[in-house]
């Protein structure tokens, strides 16, 4: 049996969870990405971590000075200032001197130097953590790329022996020979990027431990680099939950069949205007009235017109989270990740025990979060296994673009998502718009077949008995049951 491995922190907690712990002692890893993404801070991060346990690191650096290094980790919030560092770069007066060589090629004196005073610095500093920022600057030194590989495997070997972990930076350079060189020596492989999703991380590669497949979100922000995972629903041995959670209005819980189950994920689809939020605001107060701490997301509206439109209709949104049982959240656009805006959820059911989560609704989802539609919606998906596999039961309001009538459940295709889908809709009555309200769909249990008419007042949500004898309510224009005279005639 071979020896144990112990992780070490990288320092960036969702780093470490991608890693399938940390990083390895005594092993190298290659952070690579274009300029602007972010491979120093990690490297700082990691160095900080080690001041911290109280190790001794090393910074080797050839781009940026001392200087600029410790003001950019400043900026947002890293100290490294304790760290020891070692200067590759030229200095300032190389610009003005006149140097020559007589019959030695100039980049084996280079060579030598940079060797020589890596090895003097690790040998007297001996330290637990290096950063080499970047190590392509090594390259620039060789005569060839076999000779840079040969460079590189003396230098792991030298590092190794000594235990040194180590994170190299490099800019991304496919078209390099010497790419491909540093990526297959290194034990571990983190790649950065950024675009129209915001920054991205993938690990390609990790040695003994493994890593997480896919990209996952990252972004820069006070306290320096922040990763988060795609989230992984967990297994646990939870019985179905029996118990349901309820509107509290008679007629709504007659239609959906006595309410929904626990851990289900609910639709409520419609055209604008129609009560989706309003109803899904019923659902969670309801439940945060009966024990059920519950927690609603706002894509679409923010707080001061979600609070004042819920109190002009009766719905104690306002009182639920003064006593605490409920919480609502406004997700301002295009500042998060769907990874982000998942972690912020999950950190809210672990530190807050949630039992109930309201995202209204999907449209919104998809224009405030960074990242292709299609590509959030499977990560909505992700997120939704997610909450079930918590014990969590989850609410999504949908927006539908017909204004009367309904040709389809959801938007997008969704409906796979949902296991009830409970839908609202506008008719032509009297002359007049109506809403209706009805379901398409429970997994878990019976429901009514029929629909009623819904209303929004001053006094809250109020629901009508089943329509009976009408058919075309779901074309948006309801007639009588022979199919030839309009219920405006009657």
């Amino acid at each position: 049996m071979g020896p144990s491995i112990s992780p070490l922190s990288s320092g960036v907690d969702g780093l470490d969870d991608i890693l399938r712990g940390g990083l390895v002692t005594g092993r190298m890893y290659l952070i690579q990405g274009q300029p602007g993404t972010g491979k120093t801070l990690l490297g700082m991060h990691f160095l900080e971590e080690g001041l911290e346990n109280n190790e001794t690191v090393l910074f080797i650096h050839g781009e940026e000075s001392r200087e600029e290094i410790l003001a950019n980790g400043t900026a947002v919030g890293i100290d490294i200032a304790d760290a020891e560092f070692l200067d590759l770069g030229p200095d300032s007066d190389f610009f003005t001197e006149d140097y020559s060589y007589d019959l030695v090629d100039p980049s084996d004196i280079d060579r030598d130097r940079y060797t020589q005073d890596i090895h003097d610095a690790i040998g007297e500093i001996d330290p637990n953590r290096v950063v080499i920022d970047p190590i392509t600057q090594l390259r620039y030194v060789e005569a060839n790329d076999h000779q840079f590989r040969k460079r590189i495997l003396a230098f792991m070997r030298f590092l190794k022996q000594r235990e040194v972990t180590v994170i190299a930076t490099a800019t991304s350079a496919p078209d390099q020979d010497y790419d491909t060189e540093i990526r297959s020596l290194s034990d571990g492989i983190v790649e950065l990027t950024r675009g129209d999703a915001g920054r991205r991380m993938k690990a390609a590669k990790h040695r003994a431990l493994g890593q997480m497949a896919g990209d996952h979100g990252m972004e820069i922000r006070n306290e320096g680099v922040e990763v988060y995972p795609q989230l992984i629903p967990e297994q646990h041995d939870r019985p179905f939950e029996s118990d349901r959670v309820r509107f509290g209005i008679d007629e709504l819980d007659d239609l959906v069949g006595g309410g929904f189950d626990r851990r289900t994920v609910t639709f409520i689809s419609g055209p604008t205007g129609t009560g989706k939020t309003s109803t899904g605001t019923q659902l969670l107060c309801q439940a945060a009235e009966n024990g059920l701490q519950s927690a609603i997301y706002l894509f679409e509206e923010d707080l001061q017109t979600y609070g004042h439109r819920s109190k002009s209709i009766g719905i104690p949104v306002e009182k639920l989270c003064e006593e605490g049982a409920l919480t609502v959240t406004e997700v301002e656009p295009l500042t998060r990740s769907a990874e982000e805006f998942g972690h912020m959820v999950k950190q809210q059911v672990d530190q807050e025990g949630v039992d109930v989560v309201m995202i209204d609704g999907i449209d919104g989802y998809t224009v405030a979060l960074q990242g292709q539609e299609s590509k959030l919606v499977r990560k909505l998906h992700a997120l939704t296994r997610y909450l079930r596999s918590r014990g969590v039961t989850v609410l999504i309001t949908n927006e539908i673009s017909e204004i009367t009538g309904i040709s389809r459940a959801t938007s997008g295709d969704l409906s796979y998502i949902a296991d009830n889908l409970m839908f609202l809709s506008y008719v032509e009555m009297d002359g007049s718009l109506r809403k209706v309200i009805g379901m398409l769909k429970k997994r878990t249990g019976g429901f009514e077949h029929t629909l009623r008419e819904f209303e929004i007042t001053a006094d809250g949500i109020h629901v009508g008995e089943p329509l009976t004898g009408l058919y075309g309510i779901l074309q948006g224009a309801p007639r009588m049951g022979d199919g030839t005279d309009s219920i405006l005639d009657q």
